[in-house]
């Protein structure tokens, strides 16, 4: 605030860009665009319990394949956490968010995601649904169907098409 002329007159002032007015970008130097390439974020699985799917998510997704462990020091620090729809991979899921909450995740670690691999083909009954919002309002999470030629070890299909996002994320075309 600045005094003004006259007896207590306050005259507020707001801040720097309101007085000068927009600045201009500058422009960027020939052929800076052209070499302008975007890379390609790399991710680590990390499952919440055994049996996840974190060994198949990293051979159809790409990624790091980190097992029940935390990435070491030479994987992608951004993690993917991965966990069943079943109750068990739900609550194991909580668990590990809670780890990342109160600090205790492993130093230099983002928490990027959760992926949710079905346990089972069809619906999920209202109960595990439920507790799905509860850590979607949380973080973000990708689902990935129950996909029966996965069941038998054949993994050299293209990823669903409900995976669409995931695969966006992983830089990965369906």
């Amino acid at each position: 605030m600045e005094q003004g002329q006259g007896q207590g007159a306050v005259r507020r002032q707001g801040p720097e860009i309101w007085v000068r007015g927009p600045v201009a970008l500058p422009e960027d130097p020939p052929g800076a665009a052209a070499h302008a390439v975007a890379s390609t974020r790399r991710f680590s699985f990390v499952g919440t319990h055994g049996g996840a799917g974190v060994s198949t998510l990293s051979v159809v997704y790409g990624g790091h394949d980190c097992g029940r462990e935390w990435p070491a020091p030479d994987a992608p620090p951004s993690v993917l956490l991965v966990a069943r729809t079943h109750a068990s991979g739900l609550a194991a899921v909580l668990r590990t968010l809670e780890v990342f909450r109160r600090g205790e995740a492993p130093r230099g670690l983002d928490l990027d995601a959760v992926v949710l691999v079905a346990d089972a083909p069809g619906r999920l009954p209202k109960p595990l649904a439920q507790r799905i919002k509860v850590i979607e309002s949380v973080i973000d999470v990708y689902r990935v169907p129950w996909v029966p030629a996965w069941r038998l070890g054949d993994l050299s299909g293209h990823p669903p098409r409900e995976t669409e996002s995931l695969c966006r994320l992983m830089g990965r075309s369906r």
